[in-house]
């Protein structure tokens, strides 16, 4: 019985990738000029579908809205019960219909062009209701379901899943949408995490422990002791960084004169540092990659603005 399943899966996977390669070979300047479209309207793209359609449109709403692109679902029965109102003249619609004859979603049609608004067609067949109706043309590939009824759809909603993707990732790119547009747009969960940037967590003002290049090994030791954070920076008086005292130099140089040495006789000259709008994680995989816990944060003079430890990015649930 497993092996039968693990052929049944592998089947399954053949005709979706049969599917994706179908609809490669088949992009067309439909595709570009769909782009244009969207990338040109004011207003908002509303997705729309029946059935399987109608959930893989929800799907692709959400992820052109969380990449730049203003969309949502309209469900098409709730279209013809006063949802059509969501409708502006600033707006195109994209409707999703494989075979391209879902009745429901006559009455949207018939609004978008008594009230010229564009029509986005989302089907495998041309000729169909949907697709002579629509003002663009997004061709699915007609090849038939992997469900072996040929009844559920399956080929034919990733191929949908796939298309809208197509739209998302291109519209983005024209945008030059970025991780700071995308944080924006996903402040909560694991993904708000890894997108903060280095500002978010660091530690400012007083909170940095600085001495000056003066500054004695007993004058150092105490400005770590009260500030915390493993280290001290010493700075010149610039305030340029010129290195950095850390547990670990104290350790190495520990000794019954070591409160009578400079800081700079200890310090650790030319140390790793990052800047305000680095992300956490790349923060944080430098601190792996070098085997270390802190690091200053520097302006482009050389100038320390504050200093991020591997345990406020723990804490901030990034590392």
């Amino acid at each position: 019985m497993e092996n039968k399943d693990i052929e049944s899966a592998n089947r399954t996977i053949d005709k979706e990738i049969e599917a994706l390669n179908i609809m490669r070979k088949g992009l067309d300047d439909g595709l570009i000029k769909t782009l244009d479209l969207i990338q040109s309207i004011k207003g908002r793209v509303i997705v729309t579908g029946m059935g399987k359609s109608g959930h893989i449109g929800t799907k692709i709403a959400a992820t052109l809205a969380s990449t730049g692109t203003p969309s949502f679902f309209v469900h098409p029965a709730e279209a013809s019960h006063g949802d059509l109102g969501m409708l502006t003249e600033n707006d195109c619609v994209l409707a999703i219909s494989n075979g391209g004859e879902s009745k429901e979603l006559s009455d949207i049609i018939v609004y978008c062009k008594r009230y010229g608004i564009p029509l986005i067609a989302m089907t495998k067949n041309p000729n169909s209701s949907l697709g002579k109706a629509g003002d663009y043309l997004l061709h699915l590939p007609d090849c038939g379901e992997a469900c072996p009824l040929g009844l559920a759809p399956t080929s034919s909603t990733t191929a949908t899943a796939v298309l809208g993707d197509i739209l998302a990732v291109c519209l983005l790119e024209r945008k030059g949408f970025s991780k700071t547009d995308f944080k924006q747009r996903h402040p909560g969960g694991k993904l708000g995490s890894i997108l903060q940037k280095v500002s978010d967590l660091m530690h400012t003002g007083s909170e940095i422990p600085l001495v000056p290049d003066s500054a004695d090994m007993k004058a150092a030791m105490l400005e770590m002791t009260s500030k915390m954070l493993g280290c001290v920076g010493i700075v010149d008086k610039e305030n340029h960084l010129l290195g950095i005292i850390t547990d670990g130099d104290l350790r190495r140089f520990m000794s019954e004169n070591i409160l009578q040495m400079k800081a700079t006789d200890v310090m650790t000259r030319n140390p790793k540092v990052t800047t305000p709008d680095v992300l956490v994680a790349e923060a944080v995989n430098m601190m792996n990659n070098k085997k270390i816990t802190q690091l200053f944060v520097i302006d482009k003079d050389n100038h320390p603005l504050g200093l991020i430890h591997l345990h406020d990015c723990l804490r901030a649930g990034v590392a």
